[in-house]
């Protein structure tokens, strides 16, 4: 029996979608490694951030980044992420660190230090990579393409009840308005802008269950894999 050909997955969208939790229950379904690329610019970020890095060079900034072990572990089924062997997965999700790493998201020097890293963790298939330009730049050859997006107003909510499910003191109002913030960031910006690559699957998750879209998203991937093996 020809074995299974591990596909290379990749889910973009915008703050909120539900990429995260989607494209972490896909990968434990299908026995893939989870990529989290977003992290990886919250991570940059942080360390900026806590050093006091300020960077004018693009090329000195690349370099700067490229010296940063990004690594990606798991605990009891939870992703975690670390920065030169420090765990930093709580400390990348405040608000200030993702309205600054939708800044650091913009600048030449971070995206291609990134985006080499991010292909040399997934080559050879068996991935699930999520983010903005996972599709479109990292892996614009990629064997399925999901585009996952839902109105604004339900981001937020879903933002909103995880901050305030951390014991932060959030307002709806101001979260929305960082929602849409981070949408107009990432689409607009220059370098690689938040947009659906054209053969990308686009599934809507507002009002939807997760469970629900992870069903069609196995789907559309087993039918892909039936296609390979015809």
């Amino acid at each position: 029996m020809k074995e299974k050909k591990r596909l290379t997955i990749t889910i973009d969208g915008p703050s909120g979608a539900g990429k995260s939790t989607a494209a972490k229950r896909l990968a434990r379904r299908l026995g893939y490694t989870y990529l989290d690329t977003g992290a990886m610019y919250r991570t940059v970020a942080l360390e900026a951030r806590e050093k006091k890095m300020v960077f004018e060079d693009e090329e000195i900034l690349c370099q700067w980044v490229s010296s940063l072990r990004i690594t990606f572990s798991n605990r009891k089924g939870e992703p975690l992420i670390f920065c030169n062997g420090k765990d930093v997965t709580q400390k990348i999700r405040s608000p200030e660190i993702s309205l600054l790493a939708s800044d650091f998201s913009k600048r030449k020097g971070v995206r291609e230090a990134l985006v080499k890293m991010q292909r040399e963790m997934g080559q050879g298939g068996g991935v699930v990579l999520e983010g903005r330009d996972t599709g479109t730049v990292v892996f614009p050859g990629a064997d399925v393409k999901f585009y996952l997006d839902a109105q604004p107003e339900e981001r937020a909510r879903r933002r909103f009840e995880e901050l305030e499910g951390k014991g932060e003191k959030v307002h709806f109002d101001e979260t929305l308005k960082e929602v849409i913030q981070r949408d107009q960031n990432d689409m607009t910006r220059t370098l690689s802008p938040l947009r659906r690559a054209e053969d990308a699957v686009l599934i809507d998750s507002t009002h939807r269950p997760a469970e629900d879209v992870i069903e069609e998203m196995a789907r559309v991937v087993e039918e892909r894999r039936k296609r390979d093996q015809d």
